[in-house]
Parts: structure tokens; sequence; C-alpha cells
């Protein structure tokens, strides 16, 4: 009797499982007993079976076992329990082991979680295990952080999409009355925003309201930077005239 295959995922699941980096091990063994393993992937949950697992494999003899973390992408707080497990076995079979290489998303985890940076098995003086609560604290923070960085894009492209009409109006004024492109016209803004230090929107918006029959004219400061940036601008890019022998 032959069991039936089991039904296909729904493409969503599909989808999940093809964004999860699955943790793989590369093992290498030296003749001294030393073995150097490579994970590559995310440290999620079931990590460290898989480490224990690789582990298992090694030669009675092995003497040293070095993980180079350098190719882990992502770890959460089963990465803490992947280190156990390694403390674990270099504790049961009374060899040294290390692991080290640590970058990106990985090693800032172990910043906040106030672990060595180098390799946090490192043996220490007084060296307690990191509490479960820490480390989900630490990857709290770290998320958090990332949460802070999003909103403020988020902020500055919601002001950025305010301030795209007022802007597009002073453009098409100063094209008119400086009969430049659309480009030159932007740089004058730009150029007259950086030598007032003055906000490019708020230059902008001086603009438009100077243009309005009954509109205040800019600052004269603001004046002399945008006919100084038009001036230039215009300069620049003006056609060479012909050379006639």
């Amino acid at each position: 009797m032959t069991s039936a295959a089991p039904p296909p995922l729904p493409p969503l699941a599909r989808r999940l499982t093809t964004l999860v980096d699955a943790l793989t091990i590369d093992i290498r063994t030296f003749p001294d007993g030393r073995a150097l393993l490579r994970p590559r992937g995310e440290l999620v949950h079931g990590c460290a079976q898989t480490l224990a697992k690789a582990l298992a494999g090694l030669a009675p003899g092995t003497t040293r076992v070095d993980l180079d973390m350098a190719r882990v992408t992502f770890m959460d707080t089963a990465g803490l329990e992947l280190l156990d497990a390694l403390d674990e076995y270099g504790r049961r079979h009374l060899v040294p082991v290390t692991a080290t290489g640590w970058t990106g998303q990985p090693l800032r985890i172990l910043e906040l979680a106030g672990l060595d940076t180098e390799d946090p098995l490192r043996p220490a003086e007084g060296r307690s295990p990191v509490p479960a609560a820490r480390a989900a604290s630490a990857v709290a923070a770290e998320r958090a952080e990332r949460l802070g960085q999003l909103q403020q894009e988020v902020a500055q492209l919601r002001q950025a999409i305010a301030s795209r009409p007022v802007i597009d109006q002073a453009r098409g004024i100063l094209m008119a009355a400086h009969a430049c492109t659309p480009q030159q016209a932007w740089d004058i803004l730009r150029e007259a925003s950086q030598r007032t230090n003055t906000k490019l929107r708020s230059v902008a918006a001086r603009v438009v309201a100077s243009a309005r029959p009954d509109g205040p004219p800019p600052p004269d400061a603001l004046c002399h930077a945008l006919s100084e940036a038009a001036a230039r601008t215009t300069a620049e890019e003006a056609p060479e005239a012909p050379r006639h022998p």
C-alpha cells in the first residue's frame, strides 16, 4: 500500500516558504582534529536542531569546533538556542568551541543583547548565561529601531508628496520668467534654497505667492539669490554664439 502524496501548498504558503532562507551547515575537518562549520541562512526556529545534527556527525576524535557565522543573514531569539547547543557540546566533549565572523543584523542583535560581538562563547570571568528575556528584548529593540527608520522614511515621503504641487508651480513660473527648461528651473530653486539656507518648499511657496496679482514679493535676500541662480544656470547652458572669420 502506497501513501498518497501530500497536497500541494497554496500559492501564498509557497511564497512564504521561499522567503525563509533555511539554515544549512557546511562542514570541513582538518588532520589536527579541528572542525570548521559554516552555517548559511537564518537563525530562526529549528536552527539549534540543525546544528545538533551537524555536531552529532563529527568524528569522535574532534579536538575543536569553530563556527564561521559570516554567511548568517538573520537572527532572532532562536540564535541564542544555537549558541547554547554549541556551548553544551563543548562542555560535554571537553573541546573548545567558537562562533566568530558575525555581520549585519545578527551582529546588531549581539550588541543589543550585550554579548561579545567577536565571539559570544568566549570564556570570561564571571560570565553568566544571557536570559531568554534579555535576548528577546534585544530583538524587540532591533525591530523597534527598524520601525522607527521606516516611520521616518514614510514621513519624509509624505512631506515630499505634499510639497510637490507648489514646487511644480514655482518651476513653471521660473520657466516663463527666464525662458528656461524644467531642469534649469529646478536648479534655480535648489541653488536659491542653499544660498539662503531656506527649505526648498518655502522658496517655492514664496515664488508662487509673488506671482499673484496682489502677492507679496520675496524677501530681498531671496530675490537676489533667485536672480543670481537664474543668471548662472541659464548662462551655463546657453548656446555659444557662432564665430565669423
